[in-house]
């Protein structure tokens, strides 16, 4: 069978959309409608419902879907195999910005000095994007912040927890005083995008200890958010290793309450072939110290 139509399959279904799919793989729509047509004429069954949002896998479908990642996986085996028993080749890691910035650079610096023909892409993503990720074949592994349980088939192997800070300018009024939940929202803050989990935490427990409904702005860059506590414009929840630089030189300060460390892990799905370059980064990120 031509995996190509497996390959397209998969981005279908992971996109729900044909659109979006043909953008992935940089083809015309039409060329991803006729291989989803080849394969379902030659596995003899309906594998999406098309609806007017979108593509949805058919019962059928999911059960293919499976059978596809194990067809690509043995395809990339028999590759990687056959041309080197030495890591070599690339890996994809999807991970929180944080994660990404500041803590899995010395793992990757550690890795090419051990495998120099390995090549490390890092994704920038939420806990549930890393999920799906891991789970549909996009990332060899994943690393998420946050107390949520990977979901099955998924295996979860802990490495520390990371600390959270809440931080304000030097002079801001909520460094001036205790600060109370009611008080504290009485400050604009400037957050992660929804879906990282210790600014999601912040801003449920803010609400539920606060009548007072705070002014959130989001952002998608920690440099963002970051910097426009430093101007003074208002608070953030920040890994301290974020803005320890900022710490250090005064230019933010970090307020009480304290925030709780929040679970660093790391995900893979263990059903999967996995790399010898994927199993190398595993080893050395298993071997990296990690906070908390």
């Amino acid at each position: 069978m031509d995996t190509d139509l497996l390959r397209t399959f998969l981005a279908v279904a992971r996109h729900e959309s044909f659109t979006a799919a043909a953008a992935e793989l940089n083809l015309v729509q039409s060329t991803v409608t006729s291989r989803i047509k080849a394969l379902e004429k030659a596995l003899g069954t309906r594998l999406l419902d098309r609806l007017p949002d979108g593509a949805r896998l058919t019962e059928a479908g999911h059960r293919t879907a499976g059978h596809a990642h194990a067809v690509l996986d043995a395809e990339r085996r028999l590759v990687e195999d056959s041309a080197s028993t030495e890591p070599a080749g690339e890996v994809v890691v999807g991970a929180p910005e944080s994660v990404c910035a500041y803590r899995l650079p010395r793992a990757i610096a550690a890795l090419r000095r051990q495998h120099p023909r390995t090549t490390v892409h890092l994704v920038p993503a939420g806990t549930s994007e890393t999920f799906r990720g891991v789970l549909d074949g996009r990332f060899g592994l994943g690393l998420i912040l946050d107390h949520a349980p990977a979901p099955s088939p998924l295996s979860p192997r802990p490495l520390g927890a990371e600390p959270i800070a809440l931080v304000a300018a030097p002079g801001h009024p909520s460094t001036r005083e205790e600060m109370t939940w009611a008080k504290l929202a009485e400050h604009p803050y400037f957050l992660l995008e929804e879906g990282c989990s210790y600014s999601d935490d912040f801003v449920r427990e803010l609400e539920r200890r606060s009548p007072i409904r705070p002014q959130i702005t989001r952002f998608g860059s920690i440099e963002a958010a970051r910097s426009c506590v430093e101007e003074g414009l208002g608070l953030s929840v920040l890994p301290e290793i974020a803005c320890a630089d900022a710490l250090q030189r005064g230019r933010v300060e970090a307020l009480r309450p304290p925030r709780p460390q929040v679970p660093l892990t790391l995900v893979l799905d263990e059903r999967r072939w996995h790399s010898p370059t994927a199993e190398a980064l595993l080893r050395v990120v298993e071997d990296q110290e990690w906070p908390g």
